[in-house]
């Protein structure tokens, strides 16, 4: 495998901010001992022809030492870095000018904890790129071991070809957080703007490496799979979607919209009102024994399942003293109280910013996002649908959240403290919302939830949706978490049907009602 990086080390430099010292030493290089930059230079030419070199290297790092840099910083504003830098510059352009095919001679000066005193370290070779003054970032390269907390690896400019990625900053252009394959690294190859980056693994048997089209990112295992993985996230710097390798992925087709009919209502003369779906046929009714007389009837099969949580923007709840809801999910991501065992974390603040938080820190996320902290296992962040944006700062979708079978011909009543679904409260505890004085509120259930919010039925065209409160806001969505209206209008009279598959939003919970 071709050396990509070149890191050497000057030692037993009298002045570290000297570039003839660091350039060249006196007299003839023949009867030198020790190499300086323009000998490796030399030694490691960018291209050859036989043993003639035919271009160097022009993009080359200093690493000084950190109490030296930061005394330059102090005394003269850092004069003497940036003359080291230019005189180099200088006299890299002066001795090589016939072998730089047109580049640009350009050298970086940083300090370093890691450099001795007396020594300078040097960075160059075919994956170190210096950006010219004003040139924009094309990639931003992150890693993350949960998919939630990204950590910033590097930036991938328009003319920086070849960039290495890997376990450090000794063997690599820039070293991956979290990185624990050892040796190995991830080469990317960019061909311009117009091109797609090409990522290949280097040595190529070294890892296991394959995109991610659903969430757009490479996920990099140890060879063979086994062990922790690590997952490399490559993005637009405009914000355009994440680069594939061979073409952008595909985003499913709309589904139809949801279909509606009119009925007849007192107030006005035309309601639009969802169309109910047609109920399940209901399980045939087994024969009496003729030695029995037990009656066998169908088993029902109205449910009521949690299918997400409303976070709620607490901007709107100042005046309570709310400070954060935080919820967690446990190692099979189901809902659970936060807590350093959750496998994730979110919490939404009461500037309205959402947050993930796992075991590598904390991390403002954008909604809508998805997340995959296991293997098989995702986690969907939704934006909060129109008309309700207003109010909720996202939906936290929940694959595995709690059920409650739904009897047919009851009417009960959901609300703060009512017995009815109440397992489906699960906010209902003093764990998730904290107030500004650092105290956990008894209930996150307060906030937004009335006592007797509605009262519901299951039946065989859906459930039954009447509205008890004037101050409690419901809303239906459709199978998909799409708005479908605010209810306004739900009275003993003239309910308001879900259908089977659709949701109703009360407080914290989106309901989904299965026939």
């Amino acid at each position: 495998m071709p050396v990509y990086v070149q890191h050497e080390v000057l030692a037993r430099i009298n002045d570290v901010f000297n570039a003839e010292a660091l350039w060249q030493a006196p007299g003839l290089s023949l009867f030198s001992r020790r190499p300086l930059l323009r000998d490796l230079l030399e030694r490691s030419p960018r291209e050859q022809r036989g043993r003639a070199a035919t271009r160097c290297f022009s993009h080359v790092t200093l690493m000084l030492p950190q109490d030296d840099v930061d005394d330059d910083r102090h005394l003269t504003r850092g004069a003497r870095v940036r003359d080291l830098a230019q005189s180099l510059a200088a006299l890299h352009q002066k001795d090589f000018g016939d072998l730089l095919g047109g580049d640009e001679v350009r050298y970086h000066v940083v300090g370093a904890e890691a450099v001795e005193a007396g020594e300078v370290k040097v960075k160059f070779g075919h994956a170190v790129y210096l950006p010219a003054p004003g040139e924009q970032v094309l990639y931003q390269v992150s890693a993350s071991r949960d998919s939630a907390v990204w950590q910033p690896v590097c930036a991938i400019y328009p003319e920086q070809r070849l960039t290495l990625v890997g376990q450090d900053a000794e063997h690599a252009t820039y070293a991956v957080p979290g990185w624990t394959f050892g040796e190995g690294g991830i080469l990317l190859i960019n061909d311009g703007p117009e091109a797609p980056l090409e990522v290949q693994v280097r040595p190529k048997d070294a890892l296991d490496c394959h995109f991610d089209a659903a969430n757009h990112y490479y996920v990099l295992r140890a060879r063979g799979g086994a062990g922790q993985r690590l997952l490399l996230r490559i993005e637009r710097a405009a914000g355009a979607l994440p680069a594939a390798p061979d073409k952008a992925p595909t985003t499913p087709s709309a589904r139809p919209p949801a279909v509606w009919k009119t009925r007849m209502s007192p107030d006005t003369e035309m309601t639009a009102m969802p169309l109910a779906v047609p109920a399940a046929a209901a399980a045939p009714i087994a024969p009496i024994a003729p030695e029995n007389d037990a009656t066998y009837a169908p088993v029902a099969r109205h449910r009521i399942t949690l299918a997400a949580l409303a976070l709620p923007r607490l901007s709107r709840y100042r005046d309570t003293g709310a400070q954060a809801l935080e919820v967690g999910l446990g190692a099979n991501l189901a809902l659970s109280a936060p807590g350093k065992d959750n496998l994730i974390r979110f919490a939404v603040d009461d500037a309205d910013d959402v947050h993930a938080i796992t075991a590598d820190g904390r991390q403002r996320v954008a909604v809508p996002s998805r997340f995959a902290p296991l293997d098989g296992a995702a986690v969907q962040l939704h934006a909060a649908p129109g008309g309700m944006a207003e109010r909720y700062a996202a939906l936290l979708g929940l694959e595995r959240g709690p059920s409650q079978p739904a009897a047919a011909g009851t009417r009960l009543v959901f609300g703060r403290g009512m017995p009815a679904l109440a397992q489906l409260r699960v906010l209902d505890a003093p764990h998730f919302l904290r107030q500004l004085d650092g105290s956990l509120a008894a209930s996150a259930d307060r906030l937004g939830l009335s006592r007797n919010a509605f009262s519901w039925e299951a039946g065989s065209e859906g459930l039954r949706i009447v509205r008890l409160s004037d101050t409690q806001a419901l809303f239906h969505l459709d199978a998909e978490l799409r708005m479908v209206g605010q209810i306004d209008v739900a009275t003993q009279e003239q309910p308001y049907v879900i259908p089977s598959g659709h949701h109703l939003v009360a407080g914290h919970y989106v309901l989904r009602f299965d026939a």
